[in-house]
């Protein structure tokens, strides 16, 4: 039960604190919190709360990450849905705290790409695959630990959410997108980042076997 509590907690931590970000840039028109400082945001929270609970649950946070996890055969498939259900329980939670704090919010960080839907899919696959590839290198069988991994982790996050955050907002998520939706009633565009993450995130782990041994994905690297 603890895993999944972390997941919980995390995933709350990371929709709250991301998509708060974005929530006050928008109601303030970017006075108090640029885009730089939204994206910092994202890559701290992120850093964050790996160092909570990586070591508790692997810190994933992302149903994406989980399900690439057990596609690499380093997670249990039975265990996909119970974090998949923590994920999507923390972060609709998150969006429905920031929905009571800030009334005046149309988005509340929701992700609707002010490119073409087909661009946008393109730009959010490719993003989990770097974000895809980074983990599964950095981390320890399906735990993202130990002081690189945040660091590394982290630091994508920012990376991705600094030059992509404007075209797509740099979900990589689908629970990130999922929740701050039903809270603000924009579902348009909705679907792509339910399925570009996972495209993604299973293309890096097929990527593995083509610069490492064979057997890279199967149990630890």
């Amino acid at each position: 039960m603890k895993k999944y509590i972390s997941e919980f907690i995390g995933t709350f931590a990371l929709v709250f604190c991301g998509t708060g970000a974005m929530t006050v840039s928008e109601i303030t028109n970017g006075a108090d919190l640029t885009h730089t400082g939204v994206a910092i945001t994202w890559g701290l929270i992120v850093m964050a709360m790996i160092y909570a609970f990586g070591e508790t649950s692997g810190a994933h946070f992302n149903p994406a990450v989980t399900v690439a996890f057990a596609y690499a055969k380093k997670f249990s498939w039975k265990e996909v849905p119970k974090y998949v259900i923590a994920q999507l329980l923390g972060a609709i939670l998150a969006s429905g705290i920031l929905w009571v704090l800030f009334p005046e919010s149309e988005f509340y960080g929701a992700t609707i790409p002010s490119t073409e839907p087909w661009r946008a899919f393109i730009l959010e696959l490719l993003l989990t695959f770097f974000l895809m590839l980074t983990i599964i290198n950095v981390s320890t069988g399906s735990k993202e630990v130990g002081v690189m991994a945040g660091i590394a982790i982290g630091g994508v996050v920012l990376l991705e959410a600094m030059f992509a955050g404007p075209m797509t907002k740099a979900s990589m998520n689908p629970v990130r997108s999922i929740a701050p939706a039903l809270v603000s009633g924009h579902l348009e565009h909705l679907w792509l980042y339910l399925i570009a993450p996972f495209l993604g995130a299973l293309l890096a782990v097929i990527s593995c076997k083509l610069v490492k041994d064979d057997t890279c994905c199967d149990g630890k690297c």
